[in-house]
């Protein structure tokens, strides 16, 4: 069982933002629920805890069910004093999430939706450069209570 080992802290100038590497797994949703919740504490932002929980751990079941890399990378971070991002990068840049319908009877497929639903904005961006990148972080961004 992966925990976490080092310390939430805040970065003193700039946009603060806190990323660690865990397995790619479906265990690392509760890693992830955890690392989200205390990082939105450090930052007094504990209202979206329970939104942030959600789509990190949607991020990270659709990367573990739909890639097979063997690690992930979680960043939580503030672009703005009124947006939090929350964002799972992982090694399969051919693999881009799409929104999708789920039938009624089906037992998955609702990730993607559930974190439209909850989220502001989500997107992914390729990592690397040119045309040959190396990975995609999926991300969501939530408006801070009193953001436009």
């Amino acid at each position: 069982m992966t925990s976490l080992k080092t310390p939430i802290e805040t970065a003193p100038v700039g946009h603060p933002k806190y990323s660690q590497t865990f397995p790619c797994e479906p265990s690392t949703a509760e890693i992830g629920r955890k690392l989200v919740r205390d990082v939105l504490g450090v930052w007094h932002l504990d209202d979206l805890a329970d939104r942030a929980a959600l789509v990190i751990t949607e991020l990270i079941a659709n990367a573990s069910r739909h890639t097979r890399c063997s690690e992930i990378r979680i960043i939580v971070r503030r672009p703005s004093a009124i947006r939090v991002h929350v964002g799972v990068v992982d090694r399969e840049p051919s693999r881009l999430p799409a929104l999708s319908r789920a039938d009624e009877d089906d037992e998955s497929g609702r990730g993607l939706l559930l974190i439209d639903a909850v989220a502001d904005r989500w997107g992914y961006d390729l990592q690397g450069s040119g045309r040959r990148p190396w990975g995609k972080e999926v991300w969501a961004e939530l408006r801070t209570e009193g953001g436009e």
